[in-house]
C-alpha cells in the first residue's frame, strides 16, 4: 500500500503545482488545460508524468525551450514521500485521510507563501473549516480542541502580529487552520518550532545574501514544517 500511496502522492503533487501556480494569480485550477506559462503550449499526456517528464525534457519546455521551475518535481516528490510515509504507519482510514488532507494543505500553502509571499484566503479559510468538520465527525482531535486550536493559537499569533508587525494576517489564518486540525497545545508548539527555525534560517540567509533585517522572509513554510513536527511529537 505504501507504493500505491507514493504513486497517488506523485499524481496529486502534479495537481498541487497547478494550484500553487494559479491560485495566487486568481486563475481557475480547472481551465484551461495544463500549459507552458511562457509560450502557452498545451501539455500532452506524456509531458504530464510527474518527475519523469521533467527529467526526460531536461527541465525545459519542448516547444519553446524555456526552463521549467525545479518547483514542479520537488513538490511532486515531497507529496509522494509524505503520502507514502503516512500510508506506512498503519493508521486507521479516518486518521489517514485527515493526515493526508492536513499534509496537503500545509504543502500547498507553504509553497505558495515561499513563491508568492502570500497565504491566500481561498486556502486558509476553507482549510480551517475542513479541520473543524473533520474534528466534528470524530476523525481527528475532539471538536472542543479544534475550536480552541483556532481561537487560542490564531489569537496568540494575531497579538504577536499586532505588536511586532513582522507578519501578516495570512499567517494568523494559517495558524488557525493548523489549530483546527491538531488542537491548541500542538499548534502553539508548532509556532515555537517555526519561530526557532525561522530565526535561525533567516539569520543565515540574511548573512549569506548580505541583506538587511527588514528583508521580508515568508513565515508560512516554517509554520508548515513546525505543524508537521508538532503534530507528530505533541499529539
Amino acid at each position: 500500500m505504501t507504493w500505491l500511496f507514493f504513486a497517488i502522492g506523485l499524481v496529486l503533487g502534479s495537481f498541487f503545482n497547478v494550484v500553487i501556480w494559479r491560485i495566487p494569480r486568481g486563475e481557475s485550477i480547472v481551465f484551461p488545460a495544463s500549459h507552458c506559462p511562457d509560450c502557452g503550449h498545451t501539455l500532452s499526456a506524456w509531458e504530464l508524468i510527474p518527475v519523469v517528464s521533467y527529467l526526460i525534457q531536461k527541465g525545459k519546455c519542448i516547444h519553446c525551450s524555456r526552463r521549467i521551475s525545479w518547483q514542479y518535481p520537488v513538490v511532486e516528490l515531497i507529496a509522494a514521500i509524505g503520502f507514502a510515509y503516512y500510508a506506512s504507519r498503519g493508521l486507521t482510514w479516518p486518521t489517514l485521510v485527515t493526515k493526508l488532507v492536513f499534509f496537503s494543505l500545509l504543502l500547498v500553502a507553504g509553497a505558495i507563501d515561499l513563491k508568492h509571499r502570500k497565504l491566500p484566503n481561498v486556502i486558509t479559510i476553507p482549510g480551517m473549516v475542513i479541520g473543524i468538520v473533520l474534528a466534528l465527525i470524530g476523525w481527528s482531535v475532539p471538536i472542543s480542541a479544534s475550536l480552541l486550536g483556532v481561537t487560542i493559537s490564531g489569537g496568540l499569533l494575531m497579538v504577536i502580529v499586532l505588536i511586532t508587525k513582522g507578519m501578516g494576517m495570512g499567517d494568523v489564518k494559517f495558524v488557525g487552520l493548523i489549530g483546527a486540525f491538531i488542537g491548541p497545545w500542538p499548534a502553539l508548539g508548532s509556532i515555537f518550532i517555526a519561530s526557532l527555525m525561522g530565526a535561525v534560517s533567516g539569520s543565515i540567509y540574511l548573512f549569506i545574501t548580505k541583506q538587511g533585517r527588514k528583508t521580508p522572509i515568508p513565515f508560512g513554510p516554517f509554520l508548515a514544517l513546525g505543524a508537521l513536527i508538532g503534530s507528530e511529537f505533541f499529539l
